[in-house]
């Protein structure tokens, strides 16, 4: 699979010609203002909570692709009464066997709410199985236990994962978090964004070497073959 990262925590994975993109906040963020969203051909839009740092590009990348909006029930609802009709409802331990794979949502330890302050369910992770590779998209989350039950039932190859503290697990609990899933590769994310997130990426290196993790950080617009 290849994995691009467009900032923060939105993530794109492109596996067997599908394009799935985790958590649009792209045109918001300063550092991410190269890259061309009109240019995005997602497929599906994944989201995992109802933060404005996680949908704020929702709406855009929808109308220049009408892709399938997977997400909790209350999230897709708020989406579909905008007119984004194209969606699939998931909620905690539910899987679903989509055309480019399967995909079971997870428990995520966050909050949830819409710009408005309105209610947008629980927040969640992904864990995504495609025909080559499977990954988990943590999605905002602290460490907790349950991510030892996904180690029990998938083969992780690779895990992506909120490194930047404060607002979620830091790195320390992120290597953590990769011995409870199983694998030896977090690819970076939530992190730098905000003075609140800001981190030392060498010593995240480091931290994470000592834990015999490799920490995957890339450029914003970067595309990393997994």
């Amino acid at each position: 699979m290849k994995i691009t990262f467009y900032g923060h925590a939105c993530v794109e994975i492109e596996s067997n010609g599908t394009k799935l993109l985790f958590d649009p906040f792209i045109s918001p963020n300063p550092l991410a203002s190269h890259i061309d969203m009109d240019a995005l051909k997602a497929d599906y839009i994944l989201i995992s909570h109802a933060h404005q740092d996680h949908i704020a590009d929702v709406e855009a990348i929808y109308a220049n692709t009408n892709a399938k909006i997977v997400s909790n029930f209350e999230i897709v609802s708020w989406f579909q009464n905008k007119g984004l009709e194209n969606a699939h409802p998931m909620n905690h331990g539910g899987k679903w066997q989509f055309d480019f794979g399967t995909v079971k949502m997870v428990n995520a330890v966050h909050t949830s709410s819409f710009p408005d302050g309105s209610y947008g369910g629980n927040p969640a992770g992904f864990v995504v199985k495609l025909a080559d590779s499977t990954f988990y998209f943590a999605g905002d989350t602290a460490l907790h236990q349950d991510m030892k039950q996904i180690g029990e039932e998938f083969a992780i190859d690779v895990a992506i994962l909120p490194i930047g503290d404060n607002f979620t697990m830091g790195i320390d609990d992120a290597v953590k978090c990769a011995d409870y899933v199983g694998t030896d590769k977090i690819f970076g994310v939530h992190y730098d964004t905000f003075p609140y997130i800001e981190i030392d990426q060498s010593n995240a290196k480091k931290v994470a070497e000592k834990g015999n993790k490799e920490l995957l950080l890339v450029e914003i617009g970067e595309t990393l073959n997994i």
